[in-house]
Order: structure tokens, then sequence, then C-alpha cells
């Protein structure tokens, strides 16, 4: 297995201040394969989980903050396995003030129960200076993994950021030679990048339309980030992506590909033989075809495809992982594509999967992460409607818990 590979991330996960607290009298979800603990308590000392069972046998110290979770339901925090800073806040990370970035990271992130996200490419150092914020107790947000700088093929710089990059004065993230790309990858992680990204397909427009990435110079990306015990992830957009991303050896899709359509039993055992993990963001494709006016026959078949992608490797017994794509699109509600997600025929444990143990164990936190039991991080989420009545219930999310500190509760 290709996570026995993988370190440790970041030294530490928690916030700065970690805290004291019970929830008590909920209903608990320890894992997603697990059963639940009726009427249970969680407490919390010094923000790691210090018991977990039912309230008449989990004795709450005085003195500690007691969150009544009658009528709740309490779940592992929250994971986004593809999301972007993009936007016009979150781009200004290290300067924006902090009240500014509180609210942007609450909007996209807190509200929706994300404790931990992924950010799978930001420039200028950006992501990388938000992280530092947090971690020194001076922005609310989530513990943040980034890919720094992706990597895009010579003449490869997608069609749809090239103005951005511009806006932002960015160096040229293309690369011409294996050596050019093992050379970048190497310093990009070793000044804290938790993966590298590779566009493994770009959308370059014209008559070339999806520009491949040359699989020496992939190849060469992807064995400085295993190199370096981290994942590499691909954009692969088309088959011809596809093929780069299984050649090169890469562990995470950070998209299907519905305009291959649909994928067949030969190409979904490739993928489950690589253990390579899927992220559909099943709602960027909605949002985006919907935003160019695309007819809805167009849409419904798209989405289509993509569904029945997510569905196959799901069967297939494929790891998938949650992710939105959130400030390149500016979609932020997790409803849709839990939505989506339920049409392509996941129950709803497997769904609380793709935000829990998936992620927690795909990026080497499973230790740590992604579940509910003493000793774990307790990074956690509170729900006002139980998903195994309503799997839309996941985005109910009425208080995110990181390591012991409420960093964001609903206002009733």
């Amino acid at each position: 297995m290709k996570i026995l590979l993988w370190v440790l991330l970041v030294a530490c996960a928690c916030p700065v201040a970690a805290a004291d607290l019970a929830i008590v009298d909920a209903r608990i979800y320890p894992a997603p394969d697990a059963d639940p603990v009726e009427r249970g308590t969680v407490l919390v000392r010094d923000g790691r989980i210090a018991a977990v069972g039912a309230s008449d046998e989990v004795e709450v110290p005085d003195g500690i903050e007691v969150i009544d979770g009658n009528g709740k339901i309490i779940t592992a925090g929250f994971w986004n396995s593809h999301v972007h800073f993009l936007a016009p806040v979150t781009r200004e990370a290290a300067t924006r003030p902090a009240r500014e970035m509180d609210a942007a990271l609450q909007d996209m992130l807190t509200r929706w129960g994300f404790t931990t996200v992924f950010d799978v490419s930001s420039f200028n150092g950006n992501a990388a200076a938000l992280r530092r914020r947090i971690e020194a107790g001076e922005i609310t947000g989530p513990h943040i993994l980034h890919v720094d700088t992706p990597f895009f093929p010579e003449g490869g710089t997608p069609v749809y950021i090239r103005g951005l990059l511009e806006e932002l004065d960015v160096p040229s993230a293309e690369v011409g030679s294996p050596d050019e790309a093992r050379g970048r990858a190497a310093r990009q992680l070793a000044v804290g990048a938790d993966g590298v990204k590779l566009f493994a397909g770009a959308v370059v427009g014209g008559e070339i339309g999806v520009l491949p990435m040359d699989v020496g110079i992939a190849r060469a990306v992807v064995e400085e980030a295993h190199r370096a015990g981290k994942p590499a992830f691909a954009h692969p957009t088309n088959m011809e992506g596809l093929e780069v991303s299984i050649a090169s050896g890469v562990d995470v899709l950070t998209h299907s590909t519905p305009s291959s359509g649909p994928w067949d039993a030969a190409l979904v055992r490739r993928l489950r033989a690589a253990e390579i993990a899927l992220i559909p963001t099943l709602t960027l494709f909605e949002v985006e075809l919907r935003r160019e006016k695309a007819p809805e026959e167009l849409v419904e078949r798209f989405i289509g495809h993509a569904i029945q992608q997510v569905r196959a490797y799901t069967q297939a017994g494929g790891t998938v992982l949650f992710g939105t794509d959130v400030d390149y699109i500016p979609h932020v509600d997790t409803r849709r594509e839990i939505e989506l997600l339920a049409l392509a025929g996941l129950d709803w444990r497997q769904v609380l999967a793709t935000l829990t143990t998936a992620p927690a164990d795909r990026f080497g936190h499973g230790g740590r992460k992604g579940r509910i039991a003493a000793g774990m991080e307790a990074d956690l989420v509170m729900l006002g409607t139980d998903p195994a009545l309503d799997v839309t219930g996941l985005a109910d999310v009425r208080a995110t818990i990181r390591g012991g500190q409420v960093i964001y509760r609903a206002v009733d």
C-alpha cells in the first residue's frame, strides 16, 4: 500500500491553544463503519479525545465547557481534499485583516464542518502564509495542507487561469524537462509543501484543446514527491491525462473525466491496481457548465458521465475523497456534492468515509484523525440532522471543533 510509504505531513496539526470540553447526550458515530453510541459523551482534554462512550459511563470533570448534544449527531471532523485560495480575499492571506480572513474561511470551509483541507494549488506561497497565521492563532480556520505551485506542461498553462496568473504576477509554472521538474518539486517540498500537483492534461484551447504532460516529466515530479514521502495529485481532464496519471504513478486524481465518456471495467481495474484515489468534484462540472450557459441536455450528459465514473470506481472498491474545488468556483454549500455522490450510489456511510477516514488514512493521518476514539485529535462536527435518515444531514453543521476549540457555531 502506498500509504505505508508516507510520513506525517506536518509536525503538529493542532491549533496553538488546544481546549478542554465535553459534548454530552449526543448520538455519536465514531467512524463510518462503527455502530453509533446512543446518548453518548465525548470528553476532550488538551485538544485530544480523552474518552468516548455512553453518558452514564463517562465522567465529566467540573470546570470545563459542556455542550448539550441532545438531539444532535457527532462525527469526526471533515476533510475537504480539493480546495484553493484564489479569490480576492483569500489570495492575499499574508496581508488581509484577520477579521476578513475569518469570515472568508467560515463561509467556505468551517461552516461546512471542515477541520482539515488540502489546497491543491495556490500561488506565491499563499497557502503556506495562511497556514502560518492560523497556526499562530491570528486567524480561525482549519488545518491546511498544500501542494504549493502546480506543474504545467511546457506551453500548457490552462487557458482559464492565464488572466489570474498575470494579475498575480506569477512566474511560469510550466516545466520543460524532467530535471527542471524534479528540481522545482524538490525545492517546494523542502520548504514545506505537503505534496505535488501536476496537470496531466491541461486545457489550452484552440486546435490542441487538451495538452498532455510528457510522461517522463510527470514521472520526475511524482518520484520526487514519493522520495519525500508525500502524495502526488494529478488533474487528468481526459483519457490521455488519465494515461499520463497512471503511467507516472500519481496517488490522487483531483477530478473525474466526464469529457471522456463512461469508464469501462478495464480502465477501472487499472486505476484500482494503481491504488489511485479519486476526488469527484461533481458540483464543479455542473456549476461551470451552467455558468457557461451550456444546453441543459449537455449538462445532464456530462454530469451523467461523471456520476457513472464515480459509481464504477466505488463499486470496484476504489478510494473516493470528498472535494469541492471551492475558491476556484464560488459555490460553497456542500449539499449538492453530497446529493450527487448519493446519486452515484454511495450510501451515507460511504459519503461519511469520503469526509473522514478515507482522506485521513490516504494522507497519513489515520492514527490521529478521521475517527472518534481516545487519544485522537479532537476534530469533531456536530450535525443537526442524522445522515442515516437523510444523507444531506452531513451539510447541516451546527458546530465545528478543531483540537477541542469551537471554530464555528451555528446561530439558532
